[in-house]
């Protein structure tokens, strides 16, 4: 605890002395003290480390890297501002088409997919880069919340809970509160950035393909992925013992580009290792966590049972052990405790929201920061918590309030 209390100030203040961290390089640094002081043990430490997650971001990396070297990126994200008049326009195109689709290609490869697509926007309109960061993730996280794919921990929930169609379900009793949520979320930026909704000219011109051959390649890797995600949720609702691990889709979206492209040396040397680096030492770190017992032994989870409490739970402490982890705790107890659908599905828009009130809440707002912080911009931990903080509040506020009129 002790570790994680360092990790969380270090990521909050990011300087020490005059040595500006990294993300990863605090998470790396906090596995490594568990690991030397003996909290977890070497063979329980790799153990932890998820490499189906691993696959799976290397794969879409790959993916990205492909989109954004290829310029196919740029050109689709041409089609999408272009139906954008205004700054305010722009913000609310970009908030409803990322959430859409991060409930149907998994909020992480949005992450990776939106990061330099936003930020190509950013300098193409002069807009900033900072709002249109927070509303990436904000959305991502937000959108994510609408389906049994969308993240982990929902598909976590959607397989174990014995829902019979899952999607059905997570539409009827999540949609429209994600629905209005991302509509809040649209006013929230307002609100915090409005100098930059001044009446301005949006000059769209078209983006032209640097790598018509990669961007042909790409084009088919991203149709084989999406493909791969709807089987999935097929799957995961027809047939819910059917096991299809997230690194065969990754596989599918990294195989065209490794084996047909000749860029596919370049291509893998420029993804984000990095957050590969974060993503196996917060495995670590979390693990260790989990293992000390400590919210074990001061939360009695069996006695959490209404929405209002699951929900608030689930957002605080999603930023201590991690959301998947948190569910996977706290999941079989609700269902000893006969949960109801309302239930269920507070837990699921619960771990998900966490993401919207610290960076450490969602994964994909590492990956975001760690791929900003490749061109030279970041968000800070305390600016992401300002916005973030009542945002949440104005979430939980949302899903309580609709999910309690069916309990």
């Amino acid at each position: 605890m002790v570790v994680l209390a360092v990790v969380f100030t270090l990521i909050a203040i990011r300087q020490v002395g005059r040595f500006r961290l990294r993300i990863w390089q605090i998470m790396l640094g906090g596995a490594v003290a568990v690991l030397l002081t003996g909290q977890i043990l070497p063979a329980e430490a790799a153990a932890s480390i998820n490499i189906d997650v691993m696959i799976f971001l290397f794969g879409m990396f790959v993916l990205g890297e492909a989109l954004y070297e290829s310029g196919y990126l740029l050109h689709l994200s041409h089609r999408l501002v272009c139906r954008a008049s205004s700054v305010w326009a722009l913000v609310i195109l970009l908030v409803f088409a990322m959430a859409v689709f991060s409930a149907v290609l998994m909020n992480d490869t949005l992450a990776i997919i939106g990061t330099p697509l936003v930020l190509h926007l950013s300098r193409k309109f002069s807009v900033s880069a900072r709002m249109l960061l927070l509303s990436l993730c904000f959305a991502i996280t937000t959108g994510s919340v609408l389906s049994p794919i969308g993240n982990p921990q929902n598909l976590l929930v959607a397989v174990n809970s014995g829902l019979p169609d899952p999607f059905v379900v997570f539409l009827l009793y999540l949609g429209i509160p994600t629905i209005i949520n991302l509509g809040i979320l649209c006013l929230v930026i307002r609100y915090w950035f409005p100098g930059e909704f001044v009446p301005k000219k949006m000059v769209c011109t078209p983006e032209p393909l640097s790598d018509p051959a990669l961007a042909q390649i790409s084009r088919w890797a991203l149709f084989l992925v999406l493909a791969l995600i709807l089987l999935r949720g097929v799957c995961s609702g027809l047939a819910p013992g059917v096991d299809f691990p997230l690194s065969v889709i990754a596989i599918g979206a990294a195989l065209p580009v490794i084996l047909f492209s000749p860029k596919r040396r370049r291509i893998v040397l420029n993804i984000d290792w990095r957050t590969l680096v974060f993503f196996a030492a917060m495995f670590v770190l979390m693990q260790s966590v989990f293992n000390s017992g400590f919210f074990q032994l001061f939360t009695d989870f069996s006695s959490l049972t209404s929405v209002p409490i699951i929900l608030a739970t689930s957002i605080i402490i999603s930023q201590f052990i991690s959301n998947v982890p948190f569910v996977a705790l706290f999941q079989p107890l609700i269902l000893q405790a006969t949960a109801s659908p309302a239930q269920t599905m507070a837990l699921a828009a619960g771990s998900t929201i966490a993401g919207n009130l610290t960076i450490l809440g969602a994964a994909s707002n590492v990956i975001v920061i760690q791929h900003a912080e490749r061109e030279g911009e970041t968000l800070s931990f305390v600016t992401f918590l300002k916005i973030g903080l009542p945002l949440t509040i104005i979430n939980f506020l949302v899903y309580a309030g609709y999910l309690m009129l069916f309990t």
